[in-house]
């Protein structure tokens, strides 16, 4: 007489992106990309280089937004 065998439970994989490139960027931000690479070149959107890719940390992305809702209140 067998056992049964254990029910198989795939792991969930939580892939959670660190890095974006400014076009992903963008589209997290709702913004086209020319506005982010204008928003970059203003200082206003950080960037870290890896090479010769240009990548936003997602720690950069939260400060854009709060910039952001820090203008509008102060508008």
């Amino acid at each position: 007489m067998t056992s049964p065998e254990p029910a198989l439970h795939p792991v969930a994989s939580t892939f959670v992106r660190r890095l974006h490139s400014v076009e992903d960027a963008a589209e997290v931000l709702s913004v086209g990309r020319t506005t982010a690479w204008q928003e970059i070149r203003l200082g206003r959107l950080r960037t870290v280089r890896s090479g010769r890719r240009r990548l936003i940390p997602t720690e950069y992305i939260d400060e854009y937004v709060e910039l952001l809702k820090r203008e509008a209140e102060a508008a």
